[in-house]
């Protein structure tokens, strides 16, 4: 654990995210600055800080959980389809390897690699929208 990383802190409880799914090796929340409501980080527990330094025996548990939260986001959100992306210290805002699973529907607005950022309404909408994504990670 790097205790100035925030999504360490996030692991470790000291600081409130609206998780929508945790296992002992992996953790997935919303990002509070979404580019659509849905748009979730799937980070391992343990801190890496990109995905050259992830051992190869976390790729599995990594991607299993972010292909699960890819199904849930189109199915709890009713999504289109979903934009996935890391990316590797050149626009990597919290120094801790996270997968960026976006919800997508057909003329989003999405193009290219430039996308503004949408905040949600409030905490209610942000409650809801993680209570969506988990409530498909359980059904399916």
């Amino acid at each position: 654990m790097d205790p100035n990383c925030i999504f360490c802190k996030i692991v470790a409880g000291q600081i409130k995210a609206q998780t929508v799914y945790e296992d002992d090796h992996v953790i997935a929340f919303l990002d509070t600055a979404p580019i659509f409501p849905g748009h979730t980080l799937v980070a391992p527990k343990q801190h890496y800080l990109t995905m050259m330094d992830l051992p190869p025996q976390m790729l599995q548990p990594l991607f299993s959980v972010a292909q699960t939260i890819c199904r849930a986001v189109e199915k709890g959100l009713d999504a289109h389809g979903s934009f996935v992306a890391i990316n590797n210290k050149i626009s990597q805002s919290v120094p801790h390897l996270h997968v960026h699973v976006i919800p997508r529907k057909a003329k989003d607005g999405m193009k290219g690699f430039f996308w503004p950022r949408r905040p949600y309404k409030d905490q209610d909408e942000m409650t809801a929208t993680a209570s969506a994504i988990r409530s498909a990670i359980s059904g399916a």
